[in-house]
């Protein structure tokens, strides 16, 4: 009873532990994500456009400007008059003034709003350009995982040969010391027992490079017992609707085009405003008297600049210009996208083909590597032949990983250029 408690907590440990380095491709996906560094951009591109707009609209307070000026002029005003009695002293010909200049937009033509909707359409370009960048992400991380996975199966295809050999050449063994094979037989047998070693060390060695470099990318230590989820096959491929974060920054770069429409037709419609002017300085309003004093005025205040009527044809030919280029960029990134999807498609369905076929071979491959084993046993045959069918179907088997893996790579390639 003890041992039996014993082996269930060390089966419970191994199990624990054996369930924590299991990785998904979705797992690896959101710490590509998470981890890459580009992703802190987002909310630096975020808080910047919440200053920037925010900025723009604080042109709507009231603007306050504070000025000073000392001056001494070569002559002043003055009235040719003497008068009896009355002596009217000239204006000083050194003058100051220190002036509060207080403004408040009452109506801009809409200037601020388009530049506000400029600004946020500028951040969102700029925000799915960063998404683009996290797509070629996901492309490494199928790159490696997938590569990780097709090691996998080589390696245990390769502990299965060496295990039918390990087999055979203990049965060749017994054969040999009843005299009915030659010992070259054996030795054959474990020369490639040797070479299977080999082939063992070389996979375990570019595992552990894809498993450092994936582990790089998602931001996680992943040492040799990281184990990778196998991802649901599917016999078909599901038409979707191209959903890429290119299209969407597509959409916003015209949405900045045409808010640049708004901005040149701001630029062109009058401005109002108040304003009050409250100063202290000498000489005051009263020009006649030559003394410091308070002084204010105030009223309304009605500009229209005509000059950017000069340019606005020029501009709306350019804002149609660059609305065509974009779209014409959409219309080239669909047309390669779509090409893509038909290579993806056809790549898959390649594949699912060749793995029926490749079941198919792997069943008459086992079959004959059986029947040449039964006659190395009974001396019919030599070592050399019973490998060659051994390697037959050997391949056959790594040809079955290979196209099974990279028909789900295809499966892959396909969801992440449909964006879905």
């Amino acid at each position: 009873m003890r041992t039996i408690k014993l082996l269930s907590i060390i089966a419970l440990i191994t199990t624990s532990t054996f369930s924590q380095n299991v990785l998904t491709l979705d797992e690896c996906y959101k710490l590509g994500r998470e981890n890459f560094p580009l992703i802190k951009q987002k909310e630096y591109i975020e808080k910047s456009r919440e200053y920037t707009v925010s900025n723009i609209w604080k042109s709507y307070f009231p603007q306050i400007t504070i000025s000073s000026q000392a001056t001494y002029q070569s002559d002043v005003t003055s009235i040719p008059l003497s008068l009896p009695g009355m002596k009217i002293e000239p204006v000083s010909k050194d003058q100051y003034k220190a002036v509060a200049d207080i403004s408040q937009v009452i109506y801009d033509g809409g200037l601020m709003s388009a530049q506000s909707k400029i600004q946020n359409a500028a951040s969102e370009v700029d925000d799915y350009k960063i998404e683009i960048e996290l797509i070629k992400v996901k492309e490494r991380i199928n790159q490696l995982y997938f590569g990780i996975l097709l090691l996998d199966k080589q390696l245990l295809q390769t502990e299965l040969t060496k295990a039918d050999l390990k087999a055979s050449l203990e049965k060749l063994n017994g054969a040999y010391a009843n005299g009915t094979v030659t010992s070259s037989d054996v030795d054959i047998l474990k020369a490639e027992i040797l070479k299977l070693a080999q082939r063992e060390i070389e996979i375990n060695s570019s595992r552990k490079s894809f498993l450092d470099m994936l582990g790089l990318m998602i931001n996680k230590s992943l040492d040799q017992s990281a184990k990778l989820e196998l991802p649901e096959a599917n016999n078909s491929l599901k038409v979707e609707r191209i959903n890429r974060p290119e299209i969407s920054m597509y959409t916003s770069q015209e949405k900045m085009i045409d808010q640049q429409s708004g901005l040149s037709l701001a630029k062109i419609l009058p401005k109002a405003s108040l304003f009050v002017q409250g100063a202290y300085g000498k000489p005051t309003l009263n020009m006649l008297k030559n003394n410091f004093d308070w002084y204010y005025i105030a009223g309304a205040r009605l500009s229209w600049s005509l000059s950017s009527l000069y340019t606005y044809g020029n501009e709306s030919e350019i804002i149609e210009l660059n609305k065509k280029s974009v779209e014409s960029q959409k219309e080239s990134f669909l047309l390669n996208n779509k090409l893509l999807l038909i290579q993806y498609q056809n790549e898959f369905e390649k594949l699912q083909a060749l793995v029926k076929i490749d079941e198919d071979i792997i069943a008459i491959r086992t079959s004959v590597k059986n029947s040449a084993k039964a006659k190395l046993e009974n001396g019919v045959i030599t070592s050399s032949d019973y490998l060659r069918e051994l390697n037959a179907e050997d391949q056959a088997k790594q040809n079955l990983a290979m196209h099974t893996i990279q028909k789900l790579l295809a499966e892959q390639n396909y969801k992440l250029t449909t964006g879905n």
